[in-house]
């Protein structure tokens, strides 16, 4: 077993999975310290690495793409503050944390663990149930309904509408984007017969985040709800199989040539830039399609 303790948190290694742990330490952000324990297996990791500096240094997890509801929920927005797959190592503790990253890589290396994309999610989710308030409402999530209530700072046609429940099954996608310069962020749900591109102000399906310490606790809200949503992978797939199975043999024959693939992925870039695709689902099916070419 390999083993690294620090203010930051603390890793174990035990052949089979990482256990990694939050610190206590005051500057341990509140999305981990409330995250809490992850057990990563070791299937899920795509790699590891050390990076040393003059005061301290970074230990990296690299997940496979898919494996982990927060890191798509997300989408790579995630500060390293808070995300748990980094680790602060003082420098008193880089020849552990260099025998360490050698221990995990070992193991993949003996276990042979792919660094492709994984077809479903390796990794639980939040626990639940999960309520949070930031910026203009409350988002709550027991595993089958999401509740958004609003406060005294939402938007005056937004609050009349009163708070909203979202079953799964009304709910295509979700997302979480934080507020960057003077753009406001939020917890967005894609909702079937929504308009797309509203702001999150005036969104009912939002909540606007201004970028005060407890907005990153929404993201974990995104990751409790993606966690119950088809799989990235499957989503794309039913979506491309029921398109096939809507065209007549010879539209199939057709779509097979370079120019009926070009429309496709002008097509699927209408959709990202409308909202209707997220980022990852948008990377996802323009791959599928590059492959056909």
């Amino acid at each position: 077993m390999a083993e690294i303790i620090q203010k930051d948190g603390i890793w174990a290694f035990d052949s089979d999975a990482l256990r990694l742990t939050p610190g206590r330490d005051k500057n341990v952000s509140v999305l981990r310290r409330t995250l809490g324990e992850l057990v990563v297996p070791l299937g899920a990791l795509a790699g590891i690495s050390f990076e040393q500096g003059r005061k301290s240094g970074r230990l990296r997890l690299r997940l496979r793409d898919g494996a982990d509801p927060l890191l798509h929920a997300t989408g790579g927005r995630l500060a390293e503050p808070h995300d748990p797959y980094h680790l602060t190592v003082e420098s008193d503790r880089y020849g552990v944390a260099e025998y360490f990253t050698e221990e995990v890589r070992d193991a993949l290396l003996l276990e042979r663990v792919p660094s492709t994309p994984v077809s479903e999610y390796l990794l639980p989710g939040p626990q639940l149930p999960l309520s949070v308030s930031a910026g203009d409402g409350t988002a709550s999530f027991d595993g089958e309904r999401v509740r958004l209530e609003w406060n005294w700072k939402t938007e005056d046609a937004k609050a009349a509408a009163g708070p909203r429940t979202l079953t799964l099954a009304d709910i295509l996608g979700v997302e979480w984007q934080p507020s960057a310069g003077l753009e406001n962020g939020h917890l967005r749900f894609r909702v079937r017969g929504a308009p797309a591109r509203t702001r999150a102000k005036y969104d009912p399906n939002a909540v606007e985040l201004w970028g005060f310490k407890r907005d990153p606790l929404m993201a974990l809200v995104a990751a409790a709800v993606q966690a119950r949503l088809p799989h990235p992978a499957t989503a794309v797939g039913a979506e491309v199989a029921a398109d096939v199975a809507q065209k007549p043999e010879t539209a199939m024959a057709s779509e097979a040539d370079h120019d009926a693939l070009l429309r496709r992925l002008r097509a699927l870039g209408e959709l990202h830039r409308e909202g209707v695709l997220t980022d990852a689902e948008f990377a996802r099916a323009k791959q599928a399609v590059l492959k056909q070419m």
